[in-house]
């Protein structure tokens, strides 16, 4: 046997050498191996095109020559792809491989073959290179085989190919190539099978494509084919015949020929074929463990698989969530303004925040087995089912839904024919309401107190907080171990939540109780303002008080004269020098003291793994460059508040006079000016319940990172920050010392955290059948008039900036932010825009809210706004109204 044997492998072998025979090979070998009918053939594994690279001294050249190009730009990948695949062509395979190919294809009896790649970076559970590389179809003679195996080499080149992978950041050198050849099949009919709906998402239902003839004509798009909807046990739900004007056959003497057919009357499949693909398919599915793209040919007697591949557009699923009876789940990330995956502790942490919830109802839930946040796509989810299948539990979510997400409560509303949105035999709320009662019995006197005495509550509240930190503090600083850092987390998020509810929930729900009431009582009324206008500038707001402590850092900075030399060093250095501490002292100290304060912050601080101010404070450097260019007295970030809440009082006293001159006006002005009192008394302490959490987290955060820090350094784990990475249960195993490969398990769930954050749709809602919505507001508007929700009333014009993180970027005083969502960590930014539009939010988010107290005007739900506008743009931005106008270009 000569050498090059070893670089071809019969179709059934190296199934789970993905390296050496690539995605395709391997699903196939996979389904061969299963008993799938599958063509005949074989494989040449990469040893193959390495062998040839290596023969023509190609792989040096081919390194520099693509990772040269930038993947947005067309002509230079096409010229690209043209110079690299030259190369392929002039070429020379080695003598023994050229043997040995000729004489594989002899044992398979020199028929006519089709030669497909099989990419190792193609048809991965990540990510489909469907269509990236060349097929050769129906090659006749080892000569003609030889030359479509080389040409197959050379389209791992294409310009689509090499675009691809620089986007999803695939190195030159990272991949390879395996050939797959096999027996052609003398196709009447083929097409493509997908074993969920790639449209909707839903894993109920399947799609079939097919066309006459070698499905070729059907994936360059030249027909239009017949398309069925099936059942996974293949019921046929819906079937319409494509015109199918052409065909493309086998040629005889190799290569194909187009046909014209004019089918479009003719049904490329009979039904029982249909029904058995659809039942084909799901062995397939279940074999693969999820939803597959399956390329299959039909000769008029029998069906046979050609390809296999995931659906990698479909949004996962929550693991063990039956498909039937349909759930209903919400994004958590679009309440909380984070679109981004979350770690796995920082995931683990919320539902154990959810589970000590549910302690104040009599419920005994672990965050494994809570049932209100389910994880998919390394994001939670929110399972709303059980509020939905109750008339009245719809009706109050959707209310609420309508403050904090509007796109999402619209889209709700628009279904409600659904049958998944019907109420349910038992779903009923009478059985919790005996548990509401035990909890209202905690809540309502200290409301009550609120509503009274909303001053003297505020600051009962205040000092409850911080006797309730100092203790945690202490306990924090008590704790020397992993294990007893773990089990001080573990108390924490359990008693945390019943703390928070019955703590501050009476105070907020006064104020924003308050602010519902006036926003009735006062609607419609002549010559009233918006009831949100009483929301500008107000006070115990502790976002607020934030952002306006780092402007006092920016004037400080003003003040001391190094202004000049913080405008004109990098972000990242100025945080590199206030760590070590050089920065002059009145500069110094003034940011020091913000970050004892705030360090705890950042963006996606929800999450407890993601890196905090302290950690990094470059953002807030960025954010001092930018504060620095304001230069206008009227636009200094104190004076827009001050003039806020003047205006707030006098919005007021508007909506008591407008009211006043009603029916009843002797009893509603001053019921008017009493809910305005309240509004500006309590509304502010929105923000404090997760301020309060954030700080906890801080505390824990640094101590975990102290137990990573001496585990990276005893070897255990990789980094200190890998630690984010396990949830805990793993982290109270890796404390008691049990021996696992941790740090191959943290890189397994980096790389997934890494691929889900190159996610650029995340649905805002979706089904447990795997159908997902990702529309928001306006998603049919054309590019020169967008429409969203309005949360925050003004008018403003500024040139577009789009960010999709906050971080490496300085916002210029007046321009229009425009970004996916907001946090907190996001808000320093606002003190310089101009407005704000998100794609993500409410009335009630914390954007809208920290927007209107700045009086900045803001539009939310704005269906993929980040890519219908562009940096750069100049719009015009209605808060009041919910459009956004294009000037110019």
């Amino acid at each position: 046997m000569s050498r090059a044997s070893a670089a071809i492998l019969p179709l059934d072998a190296g199934g789970d050498d993905l390296a050496r025979v690539g995605g395709k090979a391997a699903n196939l070998a996979r389904l061969v191996r299963a008993g799938f009918a599958v063509p005949g053939g074989f494989v040449l594994t990469t040893t193959a095109y390495a062998a040839f690279v290596s023969a023509n001294r190609l792989q040096r050249f081919i390194a520099a020559t693509a990772s040269a190009v930038a993947s947005d730009d067309p002509v230079a990948l096409e010229q690209t792809s043209q110079t690299i695949r030259a190369r392929f062509t002039t070429g020379r395979v080695p003598a023994d491989l050229d043997a040995d190919l000729r004489s594989a294809h002899a044992r398979l009896g020199a028929p006519p073959v089709a030669v497909r790649s099989s990419a190792t970076a193609e048809d991965l559970p990540e990510m489909s290179f469907a269509g990236q590389q060349d097929t050769y179809l129906n090659v006749v003679g080892p000569d003609a085989l030889i030359a479509a195996v080389v040409k197959c080499w050379a389209s791992l080149w294409t310009a689509r190919a090499i675009g691809y992978r620089a986007r999803n950041g695939i190195a030159a050198e990272a991949v390879s190539m395996a050939v797959i050849v096999q027996t052609m099949v003398r196709a009447e009919a083929s097409g493509v099978l997908f074993t969920a709906n790639a449209l909707s998402g839903k894993r109920t239902e399947m799609v079939i494509d097919a066309g006459l003839g070698l499905g070729e004509a059907l994936v360059s798009g030249q027909i239009e084919p017949d398309h069925y909807v099936t059942t996974p046990g293949g019921r046929i739900l819906d079937k319409r015949l494509g015109g199918k004007a052409v065909s493309i056959r086998p040629r005889t003497g190799g290569g194909t020929e187009t046909l014209d057919e004019d089918a479009g009357t003719r049904q490329a499949l009979p039904d029982s074929v249909i029904t058995e693909l659809a039942r084909l398919g799901t062995r397939v599915a279940t074999l693969s463990g999820e939803p597959q793209d399956i390329e299959w040919a039909w000769d008029g007697r029998r069906l046979s698989l050609l390809q296999t591949r995931a659906i990698t557009s479909l949004y996962p699923l929550p693991e063990g969530m039956p498909l039937e009876p349909s759930r209903i789940l919400f994004s958590f990330g679009a309440v909380q303004g984070l679109l981004d995956p979350m770690t796995p502790l920082g995931r683990h942490a919320i539902r154990a925040l959810a589970a000590g919830a549910s302690r104040l109802f009599g419920f005994d839930y672990t965050p494994d087995t809570q049932p209100a946040l389910r994880t998919a796509g390394e994001r939670l989810f929110i399972d709303i089912s059980p509020l939905m299948w109750h008339p009245v539990g719809a009706r109050l979510f959707s209310r609420v839904l309508s403050m904090i997400e509007p796109a999402t409560a619209h889209l709700l509303a628009s279904m409600s024919g659904d049958p998944r949105l019907r109420t349910r035999p038992g779903a009923t709320l009478w059985s919790t309401l005996p548990r509401f009662a035990r909890l209202l019995t905690r809540v309502l006197p200290r409301l009550a107190y609120a509503l009274l005495h909303p001053d003297a509550s505020r600051e009962g509240l205040q000092r409850t907080i911080d006797a309730s930190l100092r203790a945690a503090r202490a306990q924090c600083d008590a704790t020397t171990t992993l294990t007893a850092r773990v089990a001080l987390l573990e108390e924490i998020l359990t008693r945390t939540p019943p703390f928070v509810i019955t703590t501050f929930l009476p105070r907020v729900a006064g104020g924003l109780g308050s602010l519902n009431a006036l926003r009735v009582l006062t609607s419609g009324l002549p010559g009233a303002p918006d009831a949100m206008e009483a929301t500008r500038g107000l006070p115990h707001n502790v976002t607020t008080e934030m952002d306006l402590a780092l402007w006092q850092v920016a004037c400080a900075i003003r003040d001391a004269g190094a202004d000049a030399r913080f405008a004109g060093t990098a972000a990242r250095t100025l945080a590199a020098e206030c760590a070590a501490g050089p920065l002059p002292d009145d500069v110094q100290g003034p940011v020091d003291e913000f970050l004892e304060r705030y360090g705890m912050r950042g963006v996606a601080e929800i999450d407890l793994g993601r890196a905090r101010w302290r950690d990094d404070p470059t953002p807030i450097m960025q954010v001092l460059q930018s504060y620095l260019r304001i230069d206008d007295s009227e636009q200094a970030p104190e004076r827009r508040f001050a003039t806020g809440a003047v205006a707030a009082e006098a919005a007021i006293a508007r909506l008591a006079d407008a009211a006043g001159r009603t029916r009843g006006g002797w009893l509603k002005r001053p019921l008017v000016r009493w809910l305005g009192r309240r509004v500006r008394a309590l509304a502010g302490l929105r923000e404090s319940p997760k301020f309060y959490v954030i700080r906890l987290f801080g505390m824990v955060r640094a101590a975990l990172l102290a137990s990573g820090r001496e585990l990276s350094d005893r070897g255990v784990l990789d980094r200190a920050d890998d630690i984010f990475y396990l949830d805990l249960p793993e982290l109270k195993a890796l404390g008691s010392g049990e021996q696992r490969d941790w740090p191959a398990l943290v890189v397994d769930r980096r790389a997934r955290h890494a691929r889900e954050r190159r996610r650029r749709q995340v649905p805002r809602l979706m089904f447990s059948d795997g159908q997902a919505f990702y529309e928001g507001l306006g998603a049919e508007s054309g590019t020169r008039e967008l429409t969203g929700s309005p949360v925050s009333p003004g008018i403003a014009e500024g040139i577009v900036h789009v960010l999709l993180d906050p971080h490496g970027a300085r916002l210029a005083p007046g321009e229009i932010l425009v970004c996916p969502a907001t946090d907190p960590g996001w808000t320093p930014l606002f003190l310089a825009a101009g407005g704000l539009v998100m794609e993500v939010g409410g009335l009630m988010t914390h954007g809208a809210v920290v927007a209107r107290e700045y009086g900045i005007p803001a539009i939310v739900g704005v269906h993929e706004v980040t890519t219908r506008l562009r940096s750069g743009q100049r719009v015009r931005v209605d808060g009041s109204t919910g459009r956004i106008v294009v000037l110019e270009e």
